[in-house]
């Protein structure tokens, strides 16, 4: 049998736009196939700003890989174990918050990624290869190349460091936390200022320049997504379950009320 794609990197791959959906609220495994049916691409299962435990995130993300919807985990800090947990039950792909310089990310592709290329440990059968029992230099070469791994800038000492971070080997993505990076920098909120423009347009430039790409989060205003989409930002998360079902929620009252004069 032939492993599951990563139909994220797939898409990225093939110059396209990776819609993202961040799940704090959620907690049952069919919210795979729900996102996947609204058209997202990819879950951002949260791990760092929720409560999430290891199991649920894992149970999740085998459901969406069989739902045909990327499930990609991000991990509360940089030891090693955050990571090959959630890699090793089923998710698709990690992304790694604070990551200010080349030496971090460089321990987390170690972390994450068989030798040659890191030193994660090989263990039995995955999720992601259906459970079959492989030779385990087929294991390696095709978990290697599906797994996806994204550290998130988050701070201006991170944008200093930019070309050093994007070019380390093993790193696919680059994801601003533009809510934290506006903090950091001492305009919280202010997702429209030229000085993100500039931290967008550097970290773009750095992802083209070494193959990889760029991503962005915390920007849900639609006129500035297109602005930055425009830049050339592709794997975007688009927002979450909650900021869902509040809009949604929001506009069904608001309509039932105005039916009542």
């Amino acid at each position: 049998m032939t492993a599951p794609l990563n139909l994220t990197r797939q898409k990225l791959e093939a110059g396209e736009l990776a819609l993202g959906i961040g799940l704090r609220q959620a907690r049952t495994v069919d919210t795979a196939k729900i996102m996947r049916s609204i058209g997202f691409d990819w879950l951002f299962i949260d791990m760092e700003h929720s409560t999430f435990g290891v199991d649920t995130a894992v149970n999740i993300s085998v459901a969406a890989q069989d739902a045909g919807i990327t499930p990609i985990v991000r991990v509360p800090g940089f030891e090693h174990h955050h990571a090959t947990r959630v890699l090793d039950g089923g998710a698709h792909g990690v992304v790694v918050p604070h990551v200010d310089d080349a030496a971090t990310a460089a321990q987390v592709v170690s972390n994450c990624r068989y030798p040659p290329i890191g030193q994660r440990s090989v263990t039995g059968a995955l999720p992601q290869l259906d459970f079959e029992q492989l030779p385990v230099a087929e294991v390696v070469e095709r978990i290697n190349a599906q797994t996806f791994v994204t550290v998130m800038i988050e701070t201006a000492t991170a944008l200093d460091n930019i070309e050093e971070i994007a070019a380390v080997p093993g790193i696919d993505c680059l994801l601003v936390g533009t809510n934290d990076f506006c903090a950091d920098i001492g305009i919280p909120g202010q997702f429209d200022s030229d000085r993100v423009v500039d931290c967008y347009t550097r970290v773009i430039s750095a992802c083209r320049n070494n193959g990889i790409f760029p991503g962005m989060g915390g920007v849900y205003d639609l006129g500035l997504m297109e602005k930055y989409i425009g830049l050339g930002m592709q794997f975007i998360l688009s927002g979450s379950d909650l900021a869902l079902m509040m809009a949604a929620g929001k506009a069904k009252t608001a309509a039932l009320r105005g039916f009542h004069s």
